[in-house]
């Protein structure tokens, strides 16, 4: 979807009276005015949506990939690739993809789209912006994962390629060779990306998915310059968490992860946890919450916004 379709799009409401107490028709008169004129702004794309520390798995899969993660707070989206002939496909399998549904048509060019509009040329600048897609918090980096279907050597070169929009902008995250200067999006690999292809590269504008069970051992080498966050399996570490609460074994297996990983300055990510019954779902997201994982990986998008913001 182009931002300008989206904009375009109808707000069911303006805003709601006490229960028992109906807006009166001139306070309804001023508010219907809203989002026009001088109660617009030009960065209000993403206005009142509060960034919230989740993971849009499997983001493909929503009813408008990127955007529907936006509308809730993900901070970090999720896109499976698969190139054929020279193009990045994506879907989870391969009798999903469609010639329509590309890299570029539902991530690098809407993105693009948004940061354009949260960065706009105006004479009250004193200095370009690298503002970040939510207008809340324009520090914030979006996380771009992007997992590699097809043969890593061969396909990673093709999506670095493909963020060129993104680079020439300036907008992405970049290892300098001696230090991570953060931009509003950070590209990270998953899947098949070749680690030799992220680590010893200098300077880049991506990095690695780190081994999170493996952070002090096989790959004790890993640094927060190559993976800003290291992500793994939930089922591996915790197999038989089907009830409300972690037992006292389980528990320290997750503080010790997540201590880590802090350690190096590198987030956590965990996937494959249950997501029914929905109290186990969401007593698990507390805990890990709890216990300093960074990013929850989430299949239900509004079933986390209202966590929280209600339950959590």
């Amino acid at each position: 979807m182009h931002l300008s379709t989206l904009l375009a799009l109808p707000f069911v409401s303006l805003a709601a009276a006490q229960a028992d107490i109906p807006l009166g028709p001139r306070i309804q008169s001023v508010l219907s005015q809203a989002f026009t004129g001088k109660y617009t702004y030009p960065t209000s794309l993403t206005q009142g949506i509060i960034p919230k520390g989740f993971h849009s798995h499997n983001d493909y899969w929503r009813p408008v990939p990127f955007y529907s993660a936006l509308s809730v707070g993900a901070v970090s989206v999720e896109s499976d690739v698969w190139l054929y002939n020279g193009t990045l496909h994506v879907g989870h399998e391969q009798a999903a993809l469609t010639n329509e549904r590309t890299f570029d048509s539902l991530y690098i060019q809407p993105i693009l789209s948004v940061l354009r509009a949260q960065n706009p040329n105006s004479s009250f600048l004193t200095a370009p912006t690298r503002n970040g897609v939510y207008d809340t918090s324009g520090g914030q980096t979006l996380y771009l994962f992007v997992d590699v279907k097809t043969a890593g050597a061969t396909t990673w070169p093709v999506v670095v390629k493909a963020l060129k929009p993104l680079r020439d902008a300036g907008y992405l995250t970049v290892f300098n060779g001696t230090s991570v200067v953060p931009g509003p999006v950070t590209v990270i690999g998953t899947g098949n990306t070749p680690l030799n292809q992220v680590q010893g590269v200098s300077p880049r504008d991506y990095f690695w998915d780190g081994p999170l069970y493996t952070l002090n051992t096989t790959y004790s080498n890993i640094t927060a310059s190559v993976s800003p966050i290291a992500s793994a399996d939930f089922e591996i570490a915790f197999p038989k968490v089907r009830t409300e609460s972690f037992n006292a074994t389980q528990l320290a297996t997750l503080n010790g992860l997540v201590a880590t990983a802090h350690a190096k300055g590198i987030a956590v990510r965990l996937w494959d946890q249950p997501g029914w019954p929905v109290g186990t779902r969401n007593a698990i997201w507390r805990t890990l919450w709890d216990a300093g994982v960074d990013l929850l990986n989430v299949d239900d998008l509004e079933g986390a916004a209202d966590f929280w913001q209600n339950k959590g």
